[in-house]
């Protein structure tokens, strides 16, 4: 009787997600997806997510949600898709028996902590903008606000630098009197942003607001997101080499994180 006790003890342990012993295709599936987030990034989307695994949306949508109630996963800001969750990371730091390398919230909470400036991160990958951290002190340009005008914000214009292609086409609209609407005065500052690996928005996305963006790399030093800090237009600004080497260093902070 004891041993049937302690059985069916560790069988209900957990929470319950449905991912047992009994079960091992539930959990084959359940590990491709949390790989599929790895490869894809930051930010995958439930659809991109159940393509790659081949498995039918209905069982991927409900998948997905026991992982992120079980910490597995988390979703976005802005909830259009999903990112490695801290017991992933807690899982591979196991494995390796390396120390634990912070998470985004982790980098994101200690530059919070130096800086009165908002900040955010943001991917950029395939010429989309997503929100994987926003400032919860501060008001942040949205995802779908960026991506209707790039060339006037910070991350747009990264993202328009290291994406080329996502600028064939692009309809160069004036949000403010500042905004680049010239083609000529745009492909130099992509230019720039390409030999500096800074990116500067001066009260062109709106009157009174600056912010500066650099690019965060993937461990193989591939772009594929942008940290942006923002902040009234005069005191951020290029110029100030501690406030970028802030940035700098942050970005350098999240490498192979997102």
């Amino acid at each position: 009787m004891t041993v049937v006790t302690e059985r069916h003890d560790a069988r209900r342990g957990g929470s319950g997600t449905g991912f047992g012993g009994q079960q091992p295709k539930a959990v084959q599936k359940a590990l491709a997806m949390l790989e599929a987030v790895a490869y894809l990034g930051a930010g995958a989307t439930a659809k991109q997510i159940a393509a790659h695994t081949h498995v039918p949306p209905a069982t991927a949508y409900r998948m997905l949600n026991f992982l992120v109630a079980d910490g597995f996963l988390v979703r976005v800001p802005d909830l259009s898709g999903f990112a490695l969750g801290r017991r992933t990371s807690e899982l591979a730091y196991a494995a390796t028996g390396s120390d634990p390398v912070r998470t985004v919230a982790d980098v994101l909470g200690d530059m919070r902590d130096q800086t009165r400036h908002g900040l955010y991160v943001a991917t950029i990958r395939g010429g989309t903008v997503r929100m994987v951290d926003v400032d919860p002190d501060h008001e942040v340009v949205s995802a779908p606000t960026i991506m209707r005008n790039p060339h006037a914000h910070a991350v747009g214009k990264l993202m328009l630098a290291f994406t080329p292609r996502a600028v064939d086409n692009l309809e160069l609209r004036a949000v403010t009197a500042h905004t680049l609407v010239d083609e000529l005065s745009l492909h130099s500052d992509l230019a720039r942003i390409l030999a500096t690996g800074v990116s500067f928005e001066n009260e062109e996305s709106r009157i009174g607001r600056a912010a500066l963006a650099v690019p965060v790399r993937t461990r193989n030093s591939d772009v594929v997101g942008a940290l942006c800090l923002q902040g009234i237009a005069g005191r951020v600004d290029p110029a100030n080499s501690a406030l970028l080497e802030f940035l700098v260093q942050g970005a350098s902070d999240l490498e192979g994180l997102i």
